[in-house]
């Protein structure tokens, strides 16, 4: 068929016929073709304006960018590229004279607040104070803070833009991330297909901070950021948009490694990454977990949020942070393969406030109470660390029950229990 713009609507009209449900497969289509004897479709399967996904098409989008293409005036056509999202139209709607229809969709991030919640059981620790100032500056320097899983890194980070009443744009990083999910791309919404900016670009142009998690999980595919770690703007190819930042954007990313992989297999999934992207990031922050002081600030935080405060937690937090030092010590020192983070402390202090304080009744001498207490902080602690392996599990248990006086209370009643049951006769 000739490719004027009669043949090209008739043509459209008869697929509208034919196939009443949009969108259509492209082998159908083709099997429609093939019988119809239509050829020459190129200008059909190429425009995207007509493609809904991958392999699949739609003839309702032929008012927007291909039949008038060439007979709309220019800054028509140019539009295509100041829009943040572009409307395809369906056949209900109805425009005259084949005009190009474009609408604008505001984004909800937009309208909405991006800066996180002040935690009240924040307790700053590490290089918190310098990264704070980094991103109260506004300035655009991309840093890259590694360490241990389980010490703050990302929750400082988030902290610090709530201190500073900074917008965060978080993105979790896996290796099937790519530029789509990065920088945008379009959707299909009620039959039409939509560009939808992606949270890199939506950082941009709000001036925000760009967290970019656990991204050593990441694949080359991240390289598409290259320009935007530079602090320049990045052109939208599928929309002909150029993005420029907006003062006060910045990037920050998170790893458990230095990008140069995970020698010890303990972090499986982690990548080598390109050394030019790791390059553009201006720091590196080594987190370390917290001091004992300050890990006491924060488990005493989180039992006084569960209304939990007396003289016996404070010796469960002073156990409870000692033990967990000393699994760390163990484990710089390649004696374990584990160690207790952080956050295994507070899921066990969580745990322990969940099961309930136990009450002394007046019977009980304190022996007798000591018993019930170490049995629910027992509870919490194998509770939480019922996920490493049996011999790591029953180590842990054994350093704490060494730690924690409780547990020769708990001994000595079993014990005590036991001689009383040998010396009571047996019922005849």
């Amino acid at each position: 068929m000739t490719n004027t713009k009669a043949n090209k609507e008739s043509y459209l009209n008869h697929v509208r016929e034919t196939f009443s449900d949009s969108p259509i497969k492209r082998k159908d289509l083709k099997a429609f073709n093939d019988r119809h004897g239509y050829k020459n479709l190129n200008w059909f399967y190429k425009d995207p304006a007509y493609q809904v996904s991958r392999g699949y098409y739609t003839p309702n989008a032929k008012d927007v960018l291909c039949i008038n293409a060439k007979d709309s005036n220019t800054s028509e056509v140019s539009e295509v590229s100041e829009v943040s999202e572009v409307s395809l139209p369906t056949e209900k709607d109805n425009f005259a004279d084949d005009k190009i229809a474009l609408q604008n969709f505001s984004h909800t991030t937009e309208q909405t607040s991006m800066v996180p919640d002040v935690d009240s059981g924040f307790v700053s620790h590490g290089h918190f104070s310098l990264l704070h100032s980094i991103i109260k500056s506004k300035k655009f320097y991309p840093i890259f803070v590694t360490g241990l899983s389980g010490n703050g890194k990302t929750f400082s980070i988030e902290q610090a833009c709530a201190k500073s009443k900074r917008d965060l744009y978080r993105v979790n990083i896996t290796i099937e991330t790519d530029e789509d999910d990065l920088l945008g791309g379009f959707r299909l919404v009620n039959g039409t297909t939509k560009w939808f900016d992606g949270p890199v670009v939506r950082a941009m142009k709000s001036g925000g901070v760009l967290l970019l998690d656990e991204v050593d999980l990441g694949s080359n595919k991240l390289l598409c950021l290259q320009p935007v770690l530079e602090g320049k703007g990045i052109l939208l190819k599928k929309i002909n948009q150029f993005v420029k930042p907006k003062d006060g954007f910045t990037i920050v990313a998170t790893a458990n490694t230095k990008g140069q992989g995970s020698e010890s297999g303990k972090f499986i999934g982690t990548n080598i990454l390109n050394e030019a992207f790791l390059e553009r990031f201006c720091a590196t922050f080594e987190q370390e977990y917290p001091s004992e002081a300050v890990e006491t600030k924060i488990l005493k935080s989180i039992f006084s949020s569960n209304d939990m405060k007396d003289e016996y937690i404070d010796d469960f937090i002073f156990k409870l942070v000692a033990w967990a030092n000393g699994t760390r010590k163990t484990y710089d020192s390649g004696g374990i393969n584990d160690l207790i983070s952080t956050r295994r402390l507070v899921h066990i202090s969580n745990a322990y406030a969940i099961l309930g304080h136990p009450e002394k009744v007046d019977t009980q001498s304190d022996s007798e109470y000591k018993v019930s207490l170490y049995n629910v902080r027992s509870q919490a602690i194998q509770m939480c660390i019922a996920r490493f392996d049996d011999y790591t599990k029953s180590s842990f248990i054994e350093f704490y029950d060494a730690i924690d006086q409780y547990k020769t209370a708990s001994d000595e009643n079993s014990i005590s229990e036991t001689e009383q049951s040998s010396v009571v006769p047996d019922v005849v």
